[in-house]
């Protein structure tokens, strides 16, 4: 059974891509390429998975957000 899930991808300031699944809480994880990221994202579900069902939210979308520090 196929499952999708949203992920979250960030560029640290390492250069590293970071990824996050918001509806499994706790996982994420981090590779120098996209490519390798993908790969291990998918690991990271599927161990994710193994402990915890998803949270029931759906993911709406990013919005960027100035505030004056």
């Amino acid at each position: 059974m196929n499952r999708e899930f949203s992920v979250v991808i960030e560029k640290d300031e390492d250069g590293y891509f970071v990824a996050s699944v918001p509806t499994l809480r706790g996982c994420h994880t981090q590779a120098k390429s996209l490519d390798v990221l993908i790969k291990r994202v998918k690991e990271a579900i599927q161990l994710c998975l193994e402990v915890e069902k998803p949270a029931t939210t759906e993911f709406i979308g990013v919005q960027r957000v100035a505030v004056t520090s």
